[in-house]
């Protein structure tokens, strides 16, 4: 019942999506892949008072598109609004000032959009339908969080009190249901099939990944093969296909999409790799949620599966489960012993390098806004490789 909303929505889409299902990840890498735009977006002023920045600044991620990312901000609280008052106040919960989070989605494809030409025809005001994907993404993202803390029985989201845990698990449900249902109105708004059969993969894939994880099997729990498939269905896929549905408004070719959608899918198995580490390493103060709560739900992650290469022994700790605290401290005791923390680190420093390569991999440009941008999302692989929460 949980997973209703998002079950609906992929089945509904996925007539409509011509494209295929996201590759698996290579297993050779270390241990182992017609909107037209409202007058308020207007890119030229935006464009010009880029130019106008420090040198410092032109290098901040979030100076470069802030006043854009502010905008995202104010029309999403504007598109949450529902008939019944109830239902407006559950599903803007996340979006009301002070509970925004960092709007990462945002700025990561606003930043996309800034980093290539815009080779189509100017008429169909392709930065007006980019900033509606990063708003479609953000609502989807949102829809994600709040069903998965109803699955998990979540206490805390992002420092705060999860909706769940506020309004109930019913009305947590249908708020999340609901920010679907606007997401994809908003996405028919674009006409444009490509876009559309992106998102509608992506939601199908968070559905896959929740679904994996529910239904794992004690050989699937020790596998990495099988964590890091599930972890780009539930982290990568949403981020790296709307970089290409951003590549797609823009014109570009293919060779130009499948960079961005590269980037995208590394950039975002490299922040779930950081979580990893930061659910064993960081305090539920610092990290808004209860640290340790991956292996308290039975979830093992990369950090406990190269602890398990180094001591075959915690086989049959993780087989046996986490019910029982003493499993859940022989497990850890272990881990502390392993290199587990530094190598699921380093992997995640190759997951970030291969995003870094991918946008070095797109066309060459003189433009300086481009050319910022794109050291920019550079920048920001390195940013989440050095968070804290």
């Amino acid at each position: 019942m949980m997973l209703s909303g998002r079950l609906l929505l992929a089945g509904l889409l996925r007539s409509a999506s011509t494209a295929s299902s996201a590759p698996r990840m290579p297993k050779n890498m270390g241990c182992w892949d017609k909107f037209t735009g409202s007058s308020c977006y207007s890119h030229s002023n935006n464009t010009s008072s880029k130019a106008r920045l420090t040198a410092k600044e032109q290098l901040d991620p979030l100076a470069l598109i802030k006043d854009e990312v502010s905008e995202v901000t104010d029309r999403l609280r504007s598109m949450v609004v529902a008939e019944v008052p109830e239902l407006t106040s559950a599903a803007g919960y996340f979006f009301k000032a002070g509970a925004e989070g960092k709007r990462t989605c945002p700025t990561v494809l606003l930043l996309m959009a800034s980093a290539m030409e815009m080779t189509d025809d100017l008429e169909n005001r392709p930065r007006a339908r980019q900033m509606r994907v990063a708003e479609i993404t953000e609502m989807i993202h949102i829809s994600s969080l709040i069903h998965d803390d109803v699955l998990d029985d979540a206490d805390t989201r992002r420092g705060m009190d999860s909706l769940n845990f506020t309004v109930g698990k019913k009305l947590a449900v249908l708020a999340g249901d609901f920010l679907l249902s606007r997401a994809f109105s908003a996405a028919a708004s674009l006409d444009n099939t490509e876009v559309v059969s992106l998102l509608a993969t992506a939601v199908n894939n968070l559905v896959t990944g929740e679904l994996m994880q529910m239904s794992i099997t004690p050989a699937q729990r020790c596998s990495m093969d099988y964590y890091l498939q599930k972890t780009y269905y539930k982290t990568a896929a949403l981020i790296s296909n709307s970089c290409k549905a951003i590549a797609v408004l823009a014109g570009q070719t293919t060779e130009v999409q499948a960079l961005a959608y590269q980037y995208g899918r590394h950039l975002g198995i490299a922040y779930q790799l950081i979580d990893d580490i930061l659910d064993f390493t960081g305090t539920t103060a610092s990290l808004g949620k209860a640290s340790l709560s991956d292996i308290h739900q039975g979830i093992v992650t990369a950090p406990m599966l190269f602890a398990m290469e180094e001591f075959p022994e915690l086989h049959e700790i993780v087989e046996q489960g986490f019910d029982d605290p003493a499993n859940v401290e022989m497990a850890l005791k272990y881990l502390s012993k392993s290199q587990g923390i530094e190598k699921t680190r380093l992997l995640a420093a190759e997951h970030a390098k291969l995003a870094a390569d991918a946008i070095d991999g797109l066309p060459e440009s003189e433009d300086q806004v481009i050319l910022n941008s794109r050291q920019a999302l550079k920048d920001l692989t390195q940013k989440f490789m050095r968070r804290t929460k």
